[in-house]
């Protein structure tokens, strides 16, 4: 009887053995963002590709729309495992990484191609690499694009359109300071919540890059679109290190090499589609105008750069400005 007993049990052990392996490695990947956006489709680009390419090894399941949090809640997620990836905007790891906020200094990229080459570079690459002291593995940065002002109150044109607005911000620091240099009244909100306080009259304006004010639908809520192009907004794909590490090297290289092309890929749209998301906005009816006083714009915030700098030293915008000429 023991001899059957020993066979039978090693039979269990090796069946569920089987079934482990069988089951492969399945990550939640998590945005924000609804599922008519581009991080969306970069998303969705990503799974893809990475079950093929592991032989569905490994699965991605995603989930968009906040659904396992908002920005700092996808990120501790993403640090202890209960997320395996997020995508967030890098402006919401300043509080881990002080210094990453230079990458969202008003008009720190002129071009989108310098922001591409200081992210794709050694210097993007060191924030990537100094995710790990807490816990991530960094993938790369998407992008959500240049941030542009809307209001219910009128064409911005100068600062001065901006005092006295009823601006909703994000966490970065440097554009709420931003705003309070051009008198405008800042309140952070997060993007879920936005709508609704818009909708309400919480706050009467709000800035982001045209994919989101499409794909949220702050169209229905917002008149004037102003292509005041403040900030460019990169986004940080971020995996949880341990999760990352516990891949095989195949497995590990394969994600990497997948995330790169993803990025390069939502890069792309976000370019080609540019005009016809501006179309859509219009004919949805919000009234754009492009003659912004950019140089008047970039004038009244240089405050906002010296408080930077003297809080957080000029290194990293001092290698910014070398890596992007």
């Amino acid at each position: 009887m023991k001899p059957m007993k020993l066979i039978a049990g090693a039979a269990a052990a090796l069946a569920v053995s089987a079934s482990v392996a069988a089951a492969g490695t399945t990550l939640k990947l998590a945005h924000a963002a609804p599922e008519s956006d581009l991080q969306q489709t970069m998303s969705l680009f990503f799974k893809e590709q990475v079950e093929a390419r592991t032989n569905g090894d490994v699965k991605v399941d995603i989930f968009p729309s906040g659904q396992l949090g908002n920005d700092a809640q996808m990120i501790d997620g993403s640090r202890s495992g209960i997320v395996d990836i997020s995508m967030v905007g890098l402006n919401n790891y300043s509080g881990l990484m002080p210094e990453s906020a230079a990458f969202t200094l008003p008009f720190m990229f002129p071009t989108r191609d310098a922001a591409y080459k200081v992210l794709d570079g050694e210097v993007g690459q060191s924030v990537l690499d100094g995710m790990a002291e807490f816990g991530l593995k960094g993938l790369g940065f998407p992008e959500n694009g240049y941030r542009n002002m809307t209001n219910n109150r009128g064409p911005i044109k100068t600062p001065a359109d901006v005092d006295g607005l009823q601006m909703r911000v994000n966490s970065s620091k440097a554009l709420n300071d931003m705003f309070n240099a051009l008198k405008a009244n800042p309140q952070q909100i997060p993007v879920a919540e936005l709508y609704t306080a818009l909708e309400t009259g919480v706050v009467d304006a709000q800035d982001h890059p045209i994919g989101v004010t499409l794909s949220f639908k702050f169209y229905e809520v917002q008149n004037y679109l102003s292509m005041t192009r403040h900030a460019y907004s990169p986004l940080a794909l971020a995996m949880n290190l341990k999760k990352f590490e516990g891949l095989s090297a195949d497995e590990q290289a394969v994600i990497l090499e997948v995330a790169q092309e993803a990025v390069d890929l939502q890069r792309k749209l976000s370019i080609e589609k540019e005009d016809s998301m501006i179309a859509e906005l219009e004919s949805a009816g919000m009234t754009v105008n492009q003659d912004v006083d950019g140089a008047a714009f970039q004038a009244a915030i240089t405050p906002v750069w010296d408080s930077f700098i003297e809080q957080n030293g000029d290194a990293l915008v001092n290698a910014i400005l070398e890596a992007s000429k």
